[in-house]
């Protein structure tokens, strides 16, 4: 079991919980791992010296009232936003994300799916699939290349493990609000990705769609590192293990669901608002 590491601040701020330290022998390597990040904006701090530890296959939550730092996170890690001090790496040090642009980011295996999703509407179940596929891109090109038997298989074997099979030749628009946001998902697969960036997945979704998204996200932990960003409190206590909580742009505690919503700082910045 990790040992609670306590970082000591010179000011009043809140002393975070860390649970997961560098890894070592005993645990599994680390896949994505931010650095004392910061992010200022006309002088108004978005994130504070955040420090973020993942494991290969980890599938980690990230809570936080609104304005924690939540999306700015995600947006320095996919090259969206530039931290003003700090790091982000991917595997290694010689991956250093911030120095990168967006789309040599994605290329490195970072995938990030929004709130909304965004199929091709017009397009069938199996040819968004096909579209996301690694490779040249372009919806010409695409669509009039044809296929090989491993990349065919690649899309099935997709639309099986999100749901969608028997939907493959339906048209994208006519799915259902849950349907479209596993067909994102499955999206995101098609292009390889190391790691999923997931921000709120069961948003306006029904009961059944959401324990369906969270059986489909736990599925996909331990083959890929998965960061999902929900306020959904009973879905978060259904499919993590460990959590990170950010508040003003600190990380304000960190670990073990059940131990985080203890917490009374926890407690009285998010969960008991």
């Amino acid at each position: 079991m990790s040992t609670a590491i306590m970082t000591d601040h010179d000011d009043d701020r809140p002393t975070p919980i860390h649970l997961l330290p560098v890894s070592d022998g005993a645990r599994r390597p680390l896949s994505l791992w931010v650095e004392n990040l910061s992010v200022s904006f006309d002088g108004f701090k978005a994130l504070d010296d955040v420090t973020l530890l993942l494991e290969k296959g980890e599938l980690r939550c990230l809570i936080g009232p609104n304005g924690a730092g939540k999306t700015t996170l995600m947006d320095c890690i996919t090259g969206k936003t530039r931290p003003t001090s700090g790091a982000v790496y991917l595997e290694s040090r010689l991956n250093e994300l911030t120095r990168l642009s967006e789309v040599e980011i994605a290329g490195l295996g970072i995938g990030r799916k929004f709130q909304r999703p965004t199929v091709f509407q017009g397009h069938t179940v199996f040819e968004n699939c096909e579209l996301a596929l690694k490779g040249p891109k372009g919806v010409f090109r695409t669509l009039f290349a044809r296929l090989d038997a491993a990349q065919k298989k690649r899309i099935e074997e997709i639309l099986e493990l999100i749901g969608l099979a028997d939907h493959a030749q339906r048209p994208a628009g006519l799915l259902a609000h849950g349907q479209k946001q596993w067909l994102e998902i499955g999206m995101l697969l098609a292009q390889d990705p190391q790691v999923l960036l997931i921000d709120e997945p069961v948003a306006g979704m029904t009961h059944a769609e959401a324990e369906r998204t969270a059986e489909l996200l736990k599925s996909l932990a331990g083959q890929r590192t998965i960061v999902v960003v929900e306020h959904d409190m009973e879905f978060v206590r259904s499919i993590a293990r460990n959590v990170t909580v950010l508040h003003e742009g600190r990380v304000l505690a960190e670990g073990p669901m059940a131990q985080v919503q203890k917490d009374p700082r926890v407690i009285e910045v998010y969960l008991g608002e």
